[in-house]
């Protein structure tokens, strides 16, 4: 298994318009931009670590609907009150939203960046407040009392942008096969299944976290991954500073061994 301090540290993208994103990122999430070199961005709270790595590709398509890969990815901020600045923003910018959750582990709220990929912007509940049934984790899709939300204590601060205590809180993937999913980040990766609950769905942690991975299959069993000149995902980090180098050295034969030709 993982290392109990193991996460999701930076995801890099593809997008098509550089500007567009940067501005987008900037001026309706609340990130700063860190450091530009030709046709990449890397971006990250002020104040706090780069968790964003933007590469431009002028001719990219969009992801394909029935397509593998992201689903969406996690920005966990520190506190109700900054999830309710959040949502002030987006609703200031005029941003559209297409989701908005209480997961009873956490309370969530859904959009699409420009080039229409999947971001939630979410904060997590005390971990005594988490539930479980049958020694399970207890999560659910419930509506998010978004007034109440609205009124939280100090939501109602000058924005500023995101908080320097803003993390990559998980990725969530559409996948071909969860057996396979599985198979690979919880058997070869070795991060932990934590709910089976959800049909067609797989959630998987290091840690005792509700989920740092998300896997479905929701976009149809045996989706086939998008053309490499797609829109969306190119990779994510999963970072440890518990991590042993002889660890290491075996999650990575382990991978090397399972991703070899036959």
């Amino acid at each position: 298994m993982l290392p109990a301090d193991a996460h999701i540290g930076q995801v890099s993208l593809t997008v098509r318009d550089l500007d567009r994103s940067v501005l987008f990122y900037r001026d309706v999430l609340g990130f700063q931009e860190a450091k530009r070199s030709g046709r990449t961005s890397w971006l990250g709270p002020e104040g706090g670590r780069t968790l964003l790595e933007l590469h431009e590709n002028k001719g990219a398509i969009p992801k394909p609907s029935r397509s593998s890969g992201l689903y969406h990815f996690a920005i966990l901020v520190p506190s109700r009150a900054a999830l309710g600045r959040s949502l002030r923003r987006l609703s200031a910018k005029r941003w559209p939203m297409t989701g908005a959750s209480d997961h009873l582990v956490s309370e969530a709220l859904y959009l699409n960046d420009p080039d229409g990929l999947g971001i939630e912007i979410y904060r997590d509940r005390p971990r005594e407040e988490w539930r479980t049934r049958n020694g399970q984790l207890m999560m659910a899709t419930d509506p998010l009392d978004l007034h109440s939300l609205l009124e939280e204590p100090g939501a109602e601060s000058a924005w500023n942008g995101l908080e320097a205590g803003t993390v990559m809180g998980h990725v969530h993937l559409h996948v071909p096969h969860l057996d396979a999913a599985e198979a690979f980040y919880c058997g070869q990766v070795g991060f932990e299944p934590t709910v089976r609950g959800y049909p067609g769905a797989l959630f998987a942690a290091a840690g005792g976290y509700h989920h740092h991975l998300g896997m479905n299959t929701w976009v149809g069993v045996g989706a086939p991954p998008p053309p490499e000149h797609a829109v969306g995902l190119r990779s994510f980090t999963i970072e440890s500073r518990d991590l042993q180098p002889a660890a290491l050295d075996d999650v990575s034969t382990r991978v090397a061994v399972l991703l070899s030709p036959r």
